[in-house]
């Protein structure tokens, strides 16, 4: 068994030799068998344990016999009581996975404190058929059937080559000791019924299923990189990423069988549940306009793209430019210079260079977002014109209309931030002085 776990370790670049590693020791088998085994390869280990408080005089009978074990090997022990229920219950959440989301938070965070490189539990082989089997009847794509990962950011699970059974025997046969959790043996839980359930009808169909399917699930591991490698160049190809903001062609993601499988992949970078994605794919012949939300995301289905937009606080900051010779570097980058007027002098075509007569202008200027009700007179027009009807003229999309600044000379707008500029700012043949400014 150790040098299974050696080789394991070494073949999935999982620990180095130098590496602190942080052992999960509830007392069960697993976790005792990987801490004896990461001792006797000479790894520098610390032990942590988690009391939930479920189980009554268990739990505490269990952190007791991690107290010993940790003492009989001099290894340093972290211990963190829980109260599982009331996280539970506050967070609206099941037992289950109140006590996975306090306990991996507290392993990350005693990770940092204590300066280890790596968290290690005890997942095995027969965790991993569980859990496919579990995924499986939950319904879930081709990466909710590859299983449990070796490694996972800082957490990693040098046990998954061992099976239960394996494990067992090598717990029997370096005479150790560990903890029966008598929740195990309830169907109360999905898992338990995979485990004393189901699982054992397919041994009788297959003795060898769990190595069976542990070499499928393997192929699909393959599979899954070939289904990622053509994700991401999908990704790469169809999101256009701009300052602030993300697109995506409606006229090529239509093109693309089947959709709704590629619309998830594409969108899932920015959290956009399964609902969500089928209620956009039935929005792509509509008007444009319709607005959808993840937890950090906003789409707005336009005319010819999906937009989408980090979800953030209204901004409603105004900036004051207190003379023409200064730099903006905030909200936005903007370069000021004063010039003459004169015959030679050329105002630039690009939108981004706004070239207005410095004398009709009335400092400080202000820099603000553009808000309903807001008016000005169109560089060549006469009369005054809707910002709102301005934007829907030149199609200016709704994240572009929110992304839009304003500058603002007295109670006048001067400029549209790289749009327009105000035609009574305009550079006329009588004027003196130019302010130029450059979006930089």
């Amino acid at each position: 068994m150790i040098g299974r776990l050696k080789s394991h370790i070494y073949e999935n670049d999982l620990i180095h030799k130098h590496d602190r590693i942080i052992v999960t020791v509830s007392g069960g088998i697993d976790s005792v068998v990987l801490f004896d085994l990461l001792l006797k390869l000479g790894f520098d280990c610390c032990v942590a344990h988690c009391n939930f408080h479920l189980r009554d005089h268990e739990s505490d009978g269990d952190e007791q016999f991690v107290r010993e074990l940790s003492e009989k090997s001099g290894t340093p022990l972290f211990v963190r009581n829980f109260d599982t229920l009331e996280y539970s219950e506050n967070n609206k959440m099941s037992i289950q996975m109140a006590a996975r989301e306090l306990r991996y938070d507290w392993f990350e965070e005693l990770r940092q404190e204590q300066g280890f490189d790596w968290i290690a539990t005890a997942h095995n082989k027969n965790d991993v058929i569980e859990t496919f089997l579990l995924n499986l009847t939950r319904g879930t794509g081709i990466q909710g059937l590859t299983g449990i990962k070796d490694k996972n950011g800082r957490l990693v699970r040098p046990l998954l080559f061992a099976s239960r059974e394996e494990i067992k025997e090598y717990a029997l046969s370096n005479n150790l000791d560990w903890r029966e959790d008598s929740s195990n043996a309830s169907v109360k839980y999905s898992r338990n019924k995979i485990r004393h359930n189901i699982i054992p009808l397919f041994e009788e169909i297959n003795p060898r299923f769990i190595e069976t399917l542990t070499d499928n699930i393997r192929k699909l591991k393959e599979s899954e990189e070939i289904y990622i490698s053509a994700i991401r160049q999908k990704r790469h190809e169809y999101i256009i990423r701009e300052a602030g903001f993300s697109w995506i062609p409606v006229a090529e993601l239509v093109k693309l069988h089947p959709i709704d499988t590629w619309a998830f992949e594409l969108l899932r970078d920015f959290n956009f549940t399964p609902g969500v994605v089928n209620d956009i794919i039935r929005s792509l012949d509509s008007a444009p306009g319709k607005q959808f939300f993840s937890s950090t995301h906003r789409l707005v289905k336009d005319r010819e793209k999906l937009i989408i937009h980090p979800i953030r606080e209204e901004n409603l900051r105004r900036y004051y430019i207190e003379d023409p010779y200064c730099e903006i570097s905030e909200p936005i980058a903007l370069e000021m210079e004063v010039v003459q007027n004169s015959e030679n002098f050329r105002i630039p075509s690009s939108n981004s260079i706004a070239c207005l007569d410095l004398d009709r202008l009335e400092f400080p200027l202000l820099l603000r977002k553009w808000e309903a009700g807001d008016y000005f007179r169109p560089l060549g027009m006469n009369n005054m014109k809707k910002l709102s009807d301005f934007f829907i003229d030149i199609k200016l999309s709704l994240p572009e209309k929110e992304n839009t600044w304003i500058l603002q000379s007295g109670s006048e707008i001067a400029w549209i931030v790289g749009l327009r500029i105000d035609d009574h700012f305009k550079i006329r043949k009588d004027s003196i002085k130019i302010l130029k400014i450059n979006m930089a």
